[in-house]
């Protein structure tokens, strides 16, 4: 069966760093990208950060600068490297995956998440 899973998710103060980390086993296609969605109490899912299958990578606004997002060369691992943490970005970190068959068919993968909270 397919598993993502997700860790190093944690408690950190202000300025603090952290480095999720998710691995995916049981995807018999090729992935597309590999990324991380989050979710803070009472707001909507949001873009963190995603990278392609070709390497390229896109993040969302709230964290240029400050998040990293790299994959292993097994290419089955993505990371998440975090600095400069503030209180805004306490959430439920998701891992998503995208799986293409073929062009009329893309599957997307969830892991559970992980708790981030950041202290002042």
């Amino acid at each position: 069966q397919v598993q993502v899973v997700e860790s190093g998710g944690g408690l950190v103060q202000a300025g603090g760093s952290l480095r999720l980390s998710c691995t995916a086993s049981g995807i018999s296609f090729s992935i597309r990208s590999m990324g991380w969605y989050r979710q803070a109490p009472g707001k909507e899912r949001e873009l963190v950060a995603v990278i392609f299958s070709g390497d390229s990578t896109n993040y969302g606004d709230s964290v240029k600068g400050r998040f990293t997002i790299s994959r292993a060369n097994a290419k089955n691992t993505v990371y998440l490297q975090m600095n400069s943490l503030n209180p805004e970005d306490t959430a439920v970190y998701y891992c998503n995956i995208q799986s293409t068959m073929s062009p009329f068919r893309t599957q997307t993968y969830w892991g559970r998440g992980t708790q981030v909270i950041v202290s002042s």
